[in-house]
């Protein structure tokens, strides 16, 4: 039987690939040039943070594009799924309380505090800066501490009684609160470890830079700051097209699972309906998870950068690519770190096992037995496990009691109580992970 109609779209398909191919072009240009507005605004704002933190702040070259991208990730923040914390960890007078005041002015409704309680912790909303948050790993912070490590995902509820008054009297209801925000925080002393496996930690140094020390902080009447703050709040429901248009978390796990799987990607190479716009959009989001996937970070570090990535590449392709080798080298770095942390772990292992009696013993005779423990293999290209790296993990780790140089090389009496007492501590942050 001969169809009696057919919609629209058929019509045109059917009857008129000429109107199909002008659709596919006004809807190009249409995706071009809303693309370029929003990489042109966040480009801008991009450009006046970075000037704004190189014009006070003194600090590594990379640590400016970082601190901008995050920045500018704080005006759609809710959108993600998780969010990483800003650590800075630096000596004194080296321009900590300064970098958190200028982040905190130019972020998402930004609030700097000191030493916060839980309650405020959960209940402020916008970006939270911390200053000297020192003592974090401390028992009287256990409660912050553990909102802190739940805080940067979101979805994660805190339930909390408060009293109200009825007809009947007092009565105790339930509160829930969401605390998942933004968060930078300083310190002197250092992160503690969980909680610092949320973080991305940067290094400041103190400056000698006159031209940078000697400027006041005129952040609340600085034009370039309420203008980027305007632009950025202007901007921000353009900006949530970055997250909610597409569902990206979805298309990045479909996207995993095919290169995985080895199934057939749908790249669209060719464009044969009218919707041209999320054709488009596909083929864009299939270059960028590509760049992300083949920089091989994975797990919570591809977790945390994640955000990051998808900001940047909406403010401009070499921005996308600076973040990308930004992340991979402090990923490695990180690595580095808990590769040491690994070794520490063993160590302290190998000591707690030791008779804990006041003895003297070699340096060399220890670092042997420790090779045993944890059956060394010599690699001749790394050949870490020495006496030197073993007494200064020693040193380091606080586990030496006493010590005398001998004929045949440095004896100690080992600390085995405390090697106990940090295994432990390690322990129980492997747990909570």
């Amino acid at each position: 039987m001969e169809k009696q109609y057919q919609t629209e779209e058929e019509d045109l398909i059917d009857n008129k690939p000429n109107l199909i191919y002008e659709e596919i072009v006004k809807n190009k240009r249409g995706y071009d040039e809303g693309q370029e507005i929003l990489k042109n605004n966040l480009s801008e704002c991009y450009i006046n943070i970075k000037d704004l933190l190189e014009k006070y702040i003194d600090m590594e070259e990379k640590y400016y594009s970082l601190i901008a991208i995050w920045i500018i990730g704080t005006y759609f923040h809710s959108e993600f799924q998780s969010y990483p914390y800003l650590f800075l960890n630096a000596m004194r007078g080296s321009g900590k309380t300064r970098t958190l005041k200028l982040i905190t002015k130019l972020s998402k409704d930004g609030n700097l505090m000191l030493s916060p309680t839980e309650a405020v912790l959960f209940r402020i909303k916008g970006t939270l800066g911390i200053d000297e948050f020192e003592g974090v790993g401390n028992k009287d912070k256990t409660a912050i501490r553990e909102l802190l490590n739940a805080s940067y995902k979101k979805g994660v509820k805190v339930y909390r009684m408060k009293k109200k008054r009825t007809i009947n009297g007092e009565e105790q209801i339930v509160e829930a609160f969401e605390p998942y925000r933004p968060i930078v925080v300083a310190n002197i002393w250092g992160m503690e470890e969980v909680l610092g496996d949320r973080c991305l930690t940067l290094i400041l140094e103190k400056s000698n830079n006159p031209t940078k020390t000697r400027l006041v902080e005129d952040f609340d009447s600085n034009p370039v700051v309420t203008k980027v703050v305007e632009m950025l709040n202007f901007t921000q429901c353009r900006l949530c097209r970055v997250v909610t248009n597409k569902n990206i978390y979805t298309k990045w796990n479909e996207f995993v699972t095919a290169l995985t799987t080895h199934t057939t990607l749908t790249t669209l190479t060719t464009l044969t309906t009218l919707n041209t716009r999320k054709q488009l959009e596909e083929i864009d989001l299939d270059t960028t998870f590509n760049k992300i996937y083949n920089s091989n970070i994975n797990g919570r570090h591809l977790e945390l950068f994640l955000p990051l990535f998808f900001i940047s590449r909406d403010i401009s392709e070499i921005v996308f690519e600076e973040m990308i080798e930004i992340a991979k080298g402090m990923v490695e770095e990180k690595k580095g770190e808990e590769e040491i942390e690994s070794r520490d772990v063993m160590l302290l292992d190998f000591i707690s096992k030791k008779d804990n009696e006041l003895v003297f013993n070699s340096i060399k005779q220890l670092t042997n037995e420790f090779k045993q423990f944890i059956d060394y293999e010599i690699d001749y290209n790394d050949n870490w496990l020495n006496t030197k790296w073993f007494g200064r993990a020693l040193t380091r780790l606080n586990l030496i009691v006493d010590k005398k140089r001998m004929g045949k090389g440095r004896e100690v009496v080992l600390n085995t109580v405390k090697a106990k007492e940090k295994l432990k501590m390690f322990k129980k942050a492997e747990k909570e992970e």
